[in-house]
């Protein structure tokens, strides 16, 4: 939930902080961020024939994984906190990380083991190996950034997007994980992409494509899109989702004629409501270009 509060006055930067609870598909945890905010809706040049115009270049774009570059598999994190002991209200790494020392490595191999029985099952989203091979041919960056450990990422990629290049890739290794924006950020400063001051990453000019979160996303920055789904649109409840679509495929109409966000940062939006009419429509958020 959003406890913040925000003053525009002009399409200039405003530093907005704000705290809400991120409810993620294996917990809750409250997270708080400041960052610049602009009215107008996130916008990036088209890629297609009308490339260029005034609006920014998109630079890149980050993948989450499980539900996002693959089916869902939620059924994973009842059984890490039947593994772990906890209930739902627990976020599961939140949770490891505030063991012993000596007892994290043992928990962490309970969530590992049922990750890597998870990998056989694992399925792709409709339109996923459109959309890679639409961002490589023009020259789109693509990075992913996960609560997953490496092994369920690796074997993803090698059974169904053999070639594609996604780099880097940021695990729960990188800590700390999501939601805080440290991820994403350090993919856009290994890009290339800083800050003024020349020390941070600068994820402005970013993507990121999620379906239980985009917090992350928001934190650092970047534009978020949101692909929903019957399992995750009781999760659609934030407001800092500036597009939402069905399959990863609507991507790319929307990439060739311009990115254009559906509100302005921190505006005020009934994010369910959206996605459960593009749930209803089967297509993405319509997009006006003008």
């Amino acid at each position: 939930m959003n406890t913040g509060s925000y003053l525009l006055t002009s399409t200039r930067p405003i530093l907005h902080s704000i705290s809400f609870t991120v409810r993620t598909q294996d917990g809750q945890r409250v997270f708080s961020m400041t960052r610049p905010l602009l009215k107008e809706p996130r916008r990036f040049a088209p890629l297609g024939e009308d490339a260029g115009g005034d609006s920014p270049e998109l630079k890149g774009i980050v993948f989450d994984v499980d539900g996002t570059l693959c089916i869902p598999q939620t059924w994973m994190f009842g059984q890490m906190r039947s593994a772990l002991g906890i209930n739902k209200r627990v976020d599961i790494l939140d949770h490891i990380h505030s063991l012993p020392t000596a007892e994290q490595e043992a928990a962490q191999e309970k969530i590992r083991a049922i990750e890597r029985s998870a990998m056989s099952s694992q399925e792709p989203q409709p339109g996923l190996v459109s959309l890679m091979e639409y961002l490589e041919s023009r020259n789109i960056p693509k990075g992913i950034c996960t609560r997953n450990f490496d092994a369920p990422v690796t074997h993803l990629l090698e059974k169904f997007l053999t070639g594609k290049e996604f780099k880097p890739i940021v695990t729960r290794e990188f800590k700390p994980p999501k939601p805080s924006p440290a991820g994403i950020l350090h993919i856009a400063k290994s890009w290339g992409f800083l800050e003024k001051d020349g020390g941070s990453g600068d994820a402005s000019q970013l993507i990121m494509v999620g379906s239980s979160t985009v917090t992350a996303g928001y934190a650092a920055g970047a534009a978020t899109v949101l692909l929903v789904n019957e399992g995750n649109v009781h999760l659609a409840n934030h407001e800092h989702t500036d597009l939402i679509v069905s399959r990863l495929d609507e991507l790319i109409e929307i990439l060739e004629k311009g990115f254009v966000g559906k509100i302005g940062r921190g505006e005020d939006s009934d994010t369910r409501v959206r996605a459960e009419g593009v749930l209803q429509d089967g297509m993405a958020e319509a997009v006006t270009t003008k």
